[in-house]
């Protein structure tokens, strides 16, 4: 068992992560708030709580948000605690079929190409297209999915098998990309704008074919075994050409959090500390794609001196991932607003609400309540588009806009700014 008795210890209970926690916003309950979680866990570890399905239960309807952490006056790791004891939640009470079957498409990719492409030539079957958002509503009830909710799109072939493996341009400079599955198999438009943006700069792009998912659905689900297979195989992978690039570029920030951040934690908890090593030492080359951009390249000043003005006003949602875990934030709002007129919402902030593959599933009625106030927030602003570098937070917040009758459409910031590019000769 992991020792969450020293975190309990250091909690002081003052109460600074209540107003800002996800789950508690939507169900206010004390058991439920990050210093909630914190007792109990400290209570499981002294075996004055037993590990049943009320607890289990609790554990399982945080958002893993972070926001918790970013205001703690001693930064206590709550959400890595509560991963932890999902894992012995996972042991206890195994995992339910449906996610198991999705984690072990995770480690197959051919396997995982082969559902996406069936999902495609059969999706018309089971589901109906919203071409405004791009997105599937179900015709009828699906295992753990209401007829109600609009659904990612399928593509019909994945990001990693639309290109080659290299993409010549000048030599000078050389980047990987790390695509994420959602932005492989769904939304792949994400992928082909950073294509387009790494062609325009004159940048060699070197797209790692036998890259596998960062491992972050199963690890917040708490499937370690995946998530160990996952990580060793993609840090294997990585020091092979790690050397040949200049870096590896992730539009993802929930992909890009768990490899720079959690791949590290991930194998020091476990006592592996060659591989959470190995894990930090590629930190130094992996970037969010918009954050590589803004810092390492000119596109800032080609977009500004483009004169391009673009009709459209665009606000910006924070991923958690992205501004709380790694600090980036000013980043893609630099980028975009040479082009666009950046209007902020009221608190871009706020945690989307996507949480993770149980609460997308079996505690989806936390993620629509989560949901209902940033599409709100949203809809104030009049925007034509709202952008956030993560696509769990388009799955999440694309459902929230059409849930509640909001015209605003999600594009990654990298869409709009492709879009930009190639308005300048």
């Amino acid at each position: 068992m992991f020792d969450f008795s020293k975190i309990s210890d250091e909690c002081i209970k003052c109460g600074k992560c209540i107003p800002t926690c996800t789950i508690h916003q939507v169900n206010t309950d004390e058991t439920t708030s990050p210093r909630g979680f914190i007792e109990l866990l400290g209570d499981y570890q002294k075996g004055e709580l037993e590990l049943n399905k009320n607890t289990k239960d609790i554990f399982e309807s945080c958002f893993l948000c972070t926001n918790c952490v970013d205001v703690c006056p001693n930064s206590l790791p709550t959400d890595m605690i509560i991963e932890e004891v999902r894992y012995d939640i996972a042991k206890k009470y195994g995992i339910a079929w449906y996610k198991r079957a999705f984690f072990w498409l995770l480690r197959h990719r051919w396997a995982m190409d082969l559902a996406s492409k069936l999902g495609y030539v059969f999706k018309s079957c089971a589901v109906k297209t919203d071409n405004k958002r791009g997105g599937l509503i179900p015709r009828f009830n699906l295992p753990m999915i209401k007829k109600d909710r609009l659904l990612p799109s399928i593509s019909s072939k994945s990001f990693l098998n639309s290109y080659p493996e290299n993409i010549k341009s000048s030599g000078k400079r050389r980047v990987a990309i790390f695509i994420g599955c959602l932005a492989n198999y769904n939304y792949t438009e994400v992928g082909d704008s950073l294509v387009y943006i790494l062609k325009r700069l004159d940048i060699d792009i070197f797209i790692p074919k036998k890259q596998k998912c960062c491992g972050a659905p199963a690890y917040f689900t708490g499937d370690f075994d995946t998530v160990e297979y996952l990580t060793k195989k993609n840090i294997e992978y990585f020091e092979s050409f790690i050397d040949e690039v200049d870096a590896i570029l992730v539009p993802e920030a929930t992909c890009s959090a768990m490899i720079k951040h959690d791949w590290e934690i991930f194998f020091k908890n476990r006592g592996l500390d060659d591989w959470s090593k190995r894990a930090k030492k590629l930190n130094q080359k992996i970037f969010m794609a918009t954050e590589w951009l803004y810092k390492f390249t000119n596109l800032e000043e080609i977009l500004k001196k483009s004169s391009v003005k673009l009709d459209k006003k665009v606000t910006y949602h924070d991923p958690c991932h992205a501004r709380k875990v790694q600090g980036i934030y000013k980043e893609p709002r630099e980028l975009l607003n040479k082009n666009f007129k950046l209007v902020e919402m009221s608190d871009p902030n706020r945690c989307c609400g996507f949480g993770g593959v149980t609460i997308q599933s079996e505690k989806f009625h936390l993620a629509k309540a989560a949901g209902k106030p940033k599409a709100a927030m949203i809809k104030e602003t009049k925007a034509d588009f709202v952008a956030a570098e993560c696509s769990a937070c388009r799955v999440q917040l694309s459902n929230a806009m059409f849930q509640n009758g909001v015209d605003t459409v999600f594009k990654n910031p990298l869409e709009l700014i492709a879009e930009a590019l190639k308005r300048v000769k």
